[in-house]
């Protein structure tokens, strides 16, 4: 069984031989923590998109989307609280120079832990059957008793230390706990500071004149401050949402582990303004909204958990995680907050304009409260990505290796392959092509022989391919292959728009 690092390492090599995902600047020895997304990197990306935008702004009617500038007024971020309070506990070995989030050690060394705990469960499971009562074990059993209290006990120092900022009881604590540098052992620390992670340029022809201006470091500003354009020109009535896809950036001293963590990234952000007081409720629908989404792809139920934040941001009264199991482990991949109404009455008082809703069914006005579901593009892509990756090893002995893509979200949907590259066959293929091409992204391949062909669009996560031979010139039927069981079924050319129709449409998701 191969280890986690063995699968990254080996979905970063897939990602770059077949046009997913390459090192960014390659020929000019590439730049930390930058990629390109290559031909079919951009084609699954944009799926993935497509399927977020869909489910957000077609299937609730009181949603809408826009798409916000980069660049921002600098008070902007002044009022979200990013010039004050937008920073990372950082930590430094001496011995290795190497820098790592303070909060991410502590985590990790929790993990382990945890890890144990349910080693304990597992065995139990095991050794009972379904007798197994697991509530009772875990209150009874003393190993998972003593580790359970050990991590409730870091838990409860690490949130009162991040909410007091108190930084020394943080370096403290990684050296009560022993806790050495992942790369190298050494339990050499520095002191804990805070960093902040914006990206300052100028706005301006003459540097030093120029005033100075902020990448975004998050899409969700871009939407409150047009909190009252949206209203106003769409007519729309609370509780309602605006969506936005879009680029942010955060100057990460750890960026790593591929595309998960990078400087440069991309947000599908939804701000859902709901009344005073109803902001929890619509919290829950949220988070079960939102779990639907992710478990409506097949990547496995098991794959997902809730992760309730320790240390609420300073602007929410809720905060969880869904996380996914990456080959790294459990990682967050989208984050649903209750933000109260925190930003809006932020930029409401910064701005001197009053940003509020008039309801004119309790004839009342208010500032709104926020419910925000975010999720990093990037992440999705590596979530599918990863978990779609596999070696398979067939009936036959030989082996493959394929994506198990969900066809919606599938790069290429369809290959069409004549078998042979003479006797009119590539002239019917073509044929085939021009049916299919306005409706379906698609290859066209006539090189090798047909099992290599099918192995290259197996490793590209083709769900289908379509063979044509000689009894297609006389009976209008085509051989077509589905990825996954690799069945072939004969079936006539009249029907096969349809029947791809149905088989890669988005809508099947959603139903």
């Amino acid at each position: 069984m191969q280890n986690s690092d063995d699968k990254l390492r080996k979905v970063i090599s897939h990602s770059k031989e077949y046009g997913f995902v390459f090192p960014s600047s390659e020929i000019y020895d590439g730049l930390s923590a930058a990629y390109d997304y290559g031909q079919l990197g951009a084609e699954l990306k944009n799926n993935i998109k497509q399927y977020w935008w869909s489910f957000m702004t077609r299937l609730h009617q009181n949603i809408v989307g826009i798409d916000a500038s980069i660049f921002m007024h600098p008070t902007t971020w002044k009022a979200s609280g990013h010039v004050d309070a937008f920073n990372d506990p950082l930590i430094d070995n001496k011995d290795s120079k190497r820098r790592y989030r303070a909060d991410v050690l502590i985590e990790d060394y929790v993990k382990k832990i945890e890890a144990k705990v349910e080693k304990e469960v597992e065995k139990a499971r095991a050794r009972f059957g379904e007798s197994f009562d697991e509530v009772m074990f875990r209150s009874t059993h003393p190993n998972v008793i003593r580790n359970q209290e050990k991590i409730d006990g870091i838990n409860a120092r690490f949130k009162k230390s991040l909410e007091a900022e108190d930084l020394a009881d943080v370096k403290a604590l990684i050296e009560e706990l022993e806790i050495a540098d992942p790369e190298t052992g050494s339990r050499n620390w520095t002191d804990v500071r805070q960093f902040n992670l914006m990206f300052k340029t100028e706005l301006g022809a003459v540097s030093g004149d120029a005033g100075i201006i902020y990448l975004r470091p998050e899409t969700a500003q871009g939407i409150f401050v047009n909190f009252l354009n949206v209203q106003k020109s769409g007519r729309m009535k609370i509780p309602f949402g605006i969506a936005q896809i879009g680029k942010a950036f955060r100057n990460e001293i750890i960026a790593r582990q591929f595309i998960f963590r990078m400087r440069e990234f991309e947000q599908m952000e939804m701000q859902f303004f709901v009344k005073p007081g109803t902001e929890l409720e619509w919290y829950s629908y949220w988070k079960e909204a939102r779990m639907k989404w992710h478990k409506a792809l097949g990547m496995g139920e098991d794959n997902y958990r809730f992760h309730d934040h320790l240390k609420l941001a300073h602007y929410a009264n809720a905060a969880c995680d869904i996380e996914f199991n990456f080959p790294m482990g459990f990682k967050e991949l989208e984050g649903i907050h209750s933000r109260t109404d925190f930003d809006l009455s932020n930029h409401e008082k910064y701005s001197g304009k009053k940003i509020r809703y008039y309801d004119t069914e309790s004839e009342e006005s208010y500032v709104p409260y926020v419910v925000e579901t975010s999720i990093g593009l990037d992440r999705m892509f590596l979530a599918v990505l990863s978990n779609a990756y596999n070696e398979e090893k067939l009936e036959d002995g030989t082996e493959r290796t394929v994506l198990h893509i969900h066809p919606a979200l599938a790069p290429v949907k369809v290959a069409v392959l004549p078998l042979l590259k003479k006797d009119g066959l590539p002239e019917k293929a073509k044929e085939i092509v021009d049916l299919l091409k306005f409706d379906f992204n698609l290859q066209y391949d006539d090189k090798d022989a047909i099992g290599r062909r099918y192995r290259r669009q197996d490793a590209i996560g083709t769900p289908y391919c379509i063979t044509i031979d000689h009894e297609t010139l006389n009976d209008h039927s085509v051989t077509i292959r589905e990825r996954d069981s690799m069945k072939q079924e004969r079936i006539n050319i009249s029907t096969l728009h349809t029947i791809l129709s149905q088989k890669v449409s988005m809508t099947q998701l959603f139903s």
